[in-house]
């Protein structure tokens, strides 16, 4: 059955870099590189729809819950 009013598929993931443990949030749909805001590290690429997520993730915030 189609969905009337459909939600989001993206959410906001919550990472720690490998490198130095800073923990930032990022969009699990990011259009360009993301990098820890300390060491400069690569925490994330784009790949045309979902990033590919390179950090540990610790928590997804916002996601669909069902």
């Amino acid at each position: 059955m189609k969905e009337l009013i459909p939600l989001p598929k993206s959410y906001f993931v919550r990472v720690r870099c490998p490198k130095c443990g800073n923990e930032q949030i990022i969009f699990s749909h990011a259009s360009r590189v993301v990098r820890c805001q300390v060491c400069d590290e690569v925490l994330a690429r784009p790949r045309g729809g979902k990033a590919e997520i390179l950090a540990p993730q610790m928590e997804k915030l916002g996601a669909k819950s069902y």
